[in-house]
């Protein structure tokens, strides 16, 4: 794929679609592109991450039960698989695998770190993203608190732990 097709791809990617035209000339210059062919795994469930994947063509079926279900998510051009492990080395929470002739960017950590520190707005940009994202998360896990609480009929108090 050539880099002005690259580029594209990423624009449309979470998080990468905050970075300006120059950050995401040097995250598809240094990236690297793999193909995969339909049924190769990317990676598994429980390994260790080694960057986050953009997909630039395809679909990657992603699947944390691993029990011949079908998958619960199925990331096609422009998503991003992986968006923690841009930043650290973290343990895979799904196996990932190609459902059709595919093909990734995969953007390591070191590669972030590069990016954020020759771009700061992007990297404060991103950091308002994050941020956003996670404020919801903690609004819906609320809401579910306040249901289950609803349902059950009372707050319970929180379970001590025996070192208390």
């Amino acid at each position: 794929m050539a880099l002005d097709d690259d580029i594209a791809v990423l624009s449309q990617a979470p998080l990468f679609n905050l970075l300006e035209r120059d950050a995401l000339r040097l995250v598809a210059f240094a990236s690297e592109n793999r193909s995969l062919r339909e049924g190769d795994v990317l990676f598994r469930k429980g390994d260790r991450s080694d960057g986050g994947y953009v997909v630039s063509q395809g679909a990657i079926a992603l699947d944390a039960s691993e029990d011949g279900s079908p998958a619960a998510f199925v990331a096609g051009p422009g998503a991003l698989i992986g968006q923690a492990a841009l930043f650290t080395r973290i343990a895979r929470p799904a196996t990932a695998t190609a459902q059709e002739p595919s093909t990734v960017i995969r953007v390591t950590p070191s590669l972030m770190r590069r990016v954020l520190e020759e771009f700061p707005a992007a990297a404060a940009a991103m950091q308002d993203a994050m941020a956003e994202e996670l404020a919801r998360l903690t609004q819906g896990l609320e809401r579910v608190r306040q249901q289950l609480i609803a349902i059950d009929g009372e707050e319970r108090p929180a379970r001590r732990s025996e070192d208390e």
